[in-house]
């Protein structure tokens, strides 16, 4: 079982999420919503946790395919329905910016292995919205 305690930690939306190691992560509701943008929103952890699982994924795939990759950086955006509540994502786009002389078939193998097949929170968000990504190398 998964288990995150989460405490308000003032009068409005600021949050503090802990999990069962200690690490946490401050949210809050972005202005408009009487927060003070201090935090993530829920909406934009989604938004993380799809491209640091798929990250996790493509990294583990990479090395077992001891390909030289040095860094990557992510950049995710999302779509959200308009008009509704709640307002669902409707797609996601994930672009990852590869750095380091990686074969770019392997690159592609592993991208995609890693948003379509072992990312749970794709396969989650799946349900309700498009995932599509792309990538570059930088070497």
């Amino acid at each position: 079982m998964i288990k995150v305690e989460i405490s308000r930690v003032d009068a409005d939306f600021r949050m503090e999420a802990v999990n069962d190691k200690g690490n946490s992560i401050i949210m809050d509701a972005g202005l408009a919503d009487g927060g003070h943008d201090s935090g993530f929103r829920p909406m934009q952890l989604l938004l993380a946790a799809l491209g640091g699982c798929s990250t996790i994924d493509l990294i583990a795939i990479l090395r077992k395919q001891r390909e030289p990759l040095r860094d990557v950086k992510i950049t995710v955006t999302g779509e959200r329905e308009t008009g509704v509540v709640p307002a669902l994502y409707t797609g996601a786009h994930i672009h990852f910016r590869l750095l380091g002389a990686v074969n770019p078939e392997k690159a592609e193998r592993a991208v995609a292995l890693s948003v379509e097949k072992y990312c749970s929170v794709a396969k989650t968000l799946e349900k309700t919205a498009k995932i599509t990504y792309s990538f570059e190398i930088i070497d």
